[in-house]
């Protein structure tokens, strides 16, 4: 059996047991007792320090603000700067006549409407004139402000969502008054401190503007730190903040936010396959290919970890122009925590509903006094019954990684993780012969050999990237990551054909082994440089990645299956599945080897400040070799994929753009006639716009776009022992997408998505058949509520819908999976160091599918559940 047994579950429990009371006796640490405060943030985020009279390492490259916002207090005014990402800020002040100046050196301000901002009509406060933010030199900005005939009173507020804070509460009178406390910025857990006397210095770290649910930069669709309305492409982001307010454990309870993107396949409960616009996405972590645990090239995947994830990056449509062989759909970036310079802890508990427990720790900090040399340490322990029968499920994960910063132009960062999953091989229910919907069966129904259902697999990875400036316009990231994943005494009981009668299953039984191992090397240069008025942001890359995977090694005649079993669907013995046709061996030895070389050139050219282009192009050569019993099959193919992108700004909240790229999958055989196979392409053409409202807190952006993938391998007419290439599917649509702040502490994200996508060519299918798994319609909304003063300050709300439109279950059309809606809800704590929350999904309960791989893979969706997190930050 692949139950617990029963000293597992009390070794279990006494480790969570033992955890929350570990954390129960660490008390958080008080402001007022230290220098460094930390206040509670996303992981995504820095931790804040505000400490004085202490001097740090100033970075080369200029910090940049690109946003400066006015907000009232009942005392006056604060003067927000906000920063892209958490970065170091020295800020010094003086005073000249009735002016307070801070100087903030290191720093650029980048605004969209330029390079100055000014507040003065109608008067700030009474007794101020004018506050200027500018940039006083190319690398300095200077925040300026002036009282009528005295001095202005300034206080500095470093808040971990909003950014570096003046708080302005009026100018002093010629005979000096008590002044009532500046209010804290609401909804913010902030270090406060007065201002320092002329010339002394304050460091932080300020946090940045990450949004909360808006992101403002990305790295997926360029390979650089790029705005995104300065993409010309659909590029969507979850930051962490939406991932812990929705409980989001795996990747499709956070993936469902961005419109279409679908779940698929979860490959008999081993992991998580999804189509974006129509066809497959393909994984990615910090820009390298996942072939190992969920890449296209191979079989064999797992549900990927989140607890090291900072945030996840979704580019919509062909990608091969910086990554190579994948499917047009897109991929799917995870982007990992990294080292902190400051003291960051934090612990978490999660428990709910079928037996769910989470346990995890985040811990980051300097290993040197001068920061030089930081780490990072993730780990994660989860053991999970299901709603279905006889499933269960137990995971270790553990992820060091260490940042050393050499010298203020090279960087060099180690990451490793380590992956222990055992689960139970569960492919779900099934569609009864000649029916067009999934059986009339409980939802918890196990359709298996309880006796032969787990899969252990263990996974490693190993990553090391280099970073260095040449010069202030040059720099270099070379990239090196290693991957082994090993599926060892792997036993899996699967359903096979459905007998006449619609309801006798035949079962089958799995023993052996699979091992894989990923090599990837990767560099990429950048260089930035003007052609008279034109401005350049030269990528120039290339990579190498060599993968191989071998079945059935270990076992003592490679992989085996028992036949012969049956099952009752509708009134199963478990106890009676005898196995009368024996042992059938496969996969003796039998491998899989592919090479990839790839090269590619991107230019990011602004030739105005509101017209941008970016083109590219990528040349790859791929050798491929399988091996499966008598089965030999060689690819040895080249080909070249090009992108052509413009962005049109003709205002600062919107930007409009257009896009053409192409995409390439390999393809293994031969026709009748000896030729091999040319590469399937993809090609896509989109038009969009991005636009911001309510003062740039809130974005969204709208793409129509027309994919066809051709070249797909349908069967010979005239010779059914072999393949032709004339087979093509199409997908059409629109999708939305929108994140941000409404108010102060309402956010929102929602999308929508339109598809029609269909067989247009094929000698197998029906022209005009759905492609599998994809709606035609699908939407989402969730939306959190925080309250922002008071004695309820930190207790939050949040809701959601998630519709999901009727899917056909397979090219052939042969049954359909039905539309539906599903609610969930969480209510929330967050303040100081402590936040607890309680999560409800699928609120009322609604019966679904999400998705299938074939007739006898169908995924139930899962009931109503609860979770509740705890988790302390000190």
């Amino acid at each position: 059996m692949n139950q617990l047994s029963g000293v597992e579950k009390q070794v279990q429990l006494l480790l969570n047991l033992w955890l929350v009371g570990l954390v129960t006796t660490i008390q958080p640490a008080r402001a007022e007792d230290k220098i460094a405060i930390v206040p509670s943030l996303n992981e995504s985020e820095q931790p804040t320090t505000i400490a004085r009279n202490r001097l740090s390492q100033t970075p080369q490259a200029p910090i940049i603000v690109n946003e400066v916002q006015i907000n009232s207090t009942e005392q006056g005014v604060e003067v927000i700067l906000q920063t892209t990402q958490g970065e170091q800020l020295q800020i010094t002040n003086r005073n000249t006549e009735n002016s307070f100046i801070a100087d903030i050196p290191n720093a650029q301000l980048r605004l969209p409407s330029g390079d100055e901002f000014t507040f003065n009509s109608p008067n700030p406060v009474a007794g101020i004139t004018e506050i200027v933010v500018t940039n006083f030199d190319a690398n300095t900005i200077r925040v300026t402000v002036a009282g009528e005939a005295s001095l202005p009173v300034v206080q500095l507020f470093d808040s971990p969502e909003e950014g570096l804070i003046f708080s302005i509460a009026g100018a002093m009178a010629s005979t000096p008054s008590p002044q009532p406390e500046p209010e804290e910025p609401e909804s913010e857990i902030q270090a406060e401190q007065p201002l320092p006397e002329d010339n002394q210095l304050i460091e932080l770290v300020v946090t940045g503007q990450q949004d909360g649910y808006r992101v403002r930069e990305g790295s997926t669709a360029t390979k650089t730190d790029t705005p995104l309305r300065d993409i010309p492409a659909n590029i969507q982001v979850i930051p962490r903040q939406v991932i812990e307010d929705q409980g989001a454990v795996r990747l499709d309870e956070a993936l469902r936010n961005v419109g279409g993107v679908n779940f698929s396949s979860s490959f008999g409960n081993r992991g998580q396959d999804f189509r974006i616009r129509g066809f497959g996405a393909t994984n990615y972590r910090n820009g390298l290919r996942e072939d190992t645990g969920g890449g296209a090239s191979f079989n064999n995947r797992t549900a990927q970890e989140t607890a090291d994830v900072e945030r996840i990056e979704v580019l919509k449509g062909p990608a091969s122009v910086l990554f190579g062989q994948g499917e047009p759909g897109g991929i799917i970036n995870l982007v990992s925590k990294k080292p902190l310079t400051t003291p960051y802890y934090n612990i978490g508990f999660t428990a709910g509903s079928f037996d769910f427990y989470r346990s995890t720790l985040d811990f980051s900090g300097p290993l040197t006094e001068d920061g030089s040399l930081a780490y990072r340490l993730n780990i994660a322990y989860e053991s999970a019954g299901s709603f279905r029968d006889f499933t269960d499920s137990r995971r270790y994960f553990i992820a060091p990684s260490l940042a050393w910063t050499i010298s203020p132009n090279t960087k060099l960062t180690l990451e490793a993780s380590y992956l222990q999953d055992r689960r139970t091989f569960d492919r779900g229910l099934l569609v009864l012969n000649g029916a067009d919907r999934p059986a009339d069966l409980p939802l918890s129904r196990a359709l298996f050999d309880p006796n032969f259902s787990q899969a252990n697999y263990d996974e490693t990875r190993a990553y090391v990237y280099l970073d260095h400036n040449f010069s202030d316009d040059v720099s270099l990231r070379s990239a090196f990551r290693y991957t082994t994943s090993f599926e060892s005494d792997r036993e899996g009981s699967s359903s096979g054909s459905l007998r006449n009668d619609n309801r006798t299953l035949d079962i089958e039984a799995y023993f052996g082994d699979q091992f894989f191992e990923t090599y990837t090397f990767q560099n990429d240069l950048v260089w930035e440089f003007d052609t008279g008025a034109i401005a350049h942001k030269l990528l120039l890359g290339f990579e190498v990645r060599n993968s191989f995977a071998r079945y059935g090694s270990q076992a003592p005649a490679g992989q085996q299956a028992l036949t012969g079993g049956l099952l009752d669907i509708f009134e199963p013995d478990y106890n009676a599945i005898t196995y009368t046709g024996g042992y059938d061996f496969f996969f003796e030895g039998d491998r899989k080897e592919e090479k990839l070389f790839g090269i590619y050139l991107q230019d990011q050219i602004t030739l105005l400040d509101n017209l941008k282009l970016v083109i590219g192009g990528r040349f790859d050569s791929v050798t491929s070799k399988q091996r499966f019993g008598d089965f030999r099959e060689d690819i040895d193919d080249s080909a070249f994929s090009p992108r052509f992108g413009l962005v049109y700004q003709p205002s600062e909240t919107l930007s409009l753009y257009a896009n053409y790229s192409r995409s390439f999958v390999p393809v293994g055989g031969q026709n009748a006639t000896n030729t091999p196979f040319e590469p399937t392409r993809g090609t896509q053409y989109e038009i969009g716009a991005k636009a911001d409202f309510l003062d740039g807190r809130l974005s969204a952006t709208i793409g129509a776009y027309d994919i066809t993938k051709s070249n797909i391998t349908t069967a010979d007419p005239d010779n059914r022992n072999f393949s032709i290439q004339v087979g093509e599917q199409r997908a059409r649509g629109i999708d939305i997408d929108v994140a941000g702040e409404i108010l102060p502490g309402w956010n929102i994200i929602a999308s929508y998505a339109l598809i029609d996508a269909t067989i247009t060519q094929d000698n197998r299918f029906e022209v005009g058949n759905r492609l599998n798994n994809i709606p035609q319609n699908a939407a989402s909304l969730w939306t959190t509520y925080t309250m922002q003063s008071g004695n309820f300050r930190g207790v939050g709300f949040g809701a959601g819908a998630f519709f999901v439109g009727e899917r056909t279950g397979d090219l052939d059309n042969s049954f359909t999976l039905p539309g539906y809606t599903r609610f969930d809800a969480a209510v929330y704590y967050n303040r100081d160091n402590f936040r607890a929350a309680l999560n409800f999904k699928n609120l009322f309960g609604t019966e679904y599918f999400a998705g299938s791989q074939n007739r006898r893979a169908v995924v139930p969706g899962a009931p109503f559940e609860v979770l509740g997190t705890v988790s302390w930050q000190f």
